[in-house]
């Protein structure tokens, strides 16, 4: 089986699954294999089971694409200052890769989107960080080096790459906060390389 980073995200509006992708083009930059997955709405009232492939757009994460990574970026939009209850649930979901140690020493970050600059978004972060320090992984933030983290008017923290999306989800994502996203994906894929070596 071929080494890849996983992507895995939940989208609502869009901005997420977008961030997802040019994160996952900073990893390729790298030189390293990506998947790209995501993971199913959830309902309190069951009223039809969802497909096990969607009809559309990115695949579901199985536990098999988390077991089998070589690192992780994460992502999720903020809802009250906490990963939406989708990708909640999924986490929820690996108490036996915990058991196995599956997931130790493995490099990974966060990324997430709000509605306004103080949506919650490092909060946010701070809380995709949760399960994976409970799995053992590494978890990485983004630097200074990336003068886009200083510059930035928009979305972008140490804590991980983010988006300013608006009340309406109707804004794009910045340049800034492109630029950030591809940097760490690249930084990820750097980390994951160099632990290879």
């Amino acid at each position: 089986m071929q080494a890849y980073v996983l992507v895995l995200y939940y989208s609502k509006s869009g901005s997420i699954k977008e961030m997802a992708h040019l994160i996952a083009n900073g990893i390729e930059s790298t030189g390293l294999a990506v998947k790209i997955r995501t993971v199913p709405e959830i309902s309190t009232v069951v009223r039809q089971a969802e497909p096990s492939i969607p009809q559309e757009g990115d695949i579901y994460c199985s536990l098999g694409d988390l077991e089998n990574c070589s690192g992780l970026a994460l992502g999720s939009p903020t809802r009250f200052g906490n990963m939406a209850a989708e990708m909640k649930y999924f986490w929820d979901q690996t108490s036996e890769l915990w058991l196995n140690g599956a997931l130790h020493n493995k490099p990974a970050c966060a990324f997430t989107a709000s509605g306004s600059m103080h949506g919650g978004q490092e909060s946010t972060a701070l809380s995709m960080f949760l399960p994976l320090f409970h799995h053992g992984m590494i978890i990485m933030g983004l630097t200074n080096a990336s003068p886009a983290l200083a510059n930035t008017m928009s979305g972008g923290t140490p804590y991980g790459a983010s988006h300013v999306s608006g009340p309406l989800s109707d804004r794009g994502i910045s340049e800034d906060e492109k630029v950030l996203c591809e940097e760490q994906g690249r930084r990820l894929g750097e980390i994951i390389r160099k632990l290879q070596a």
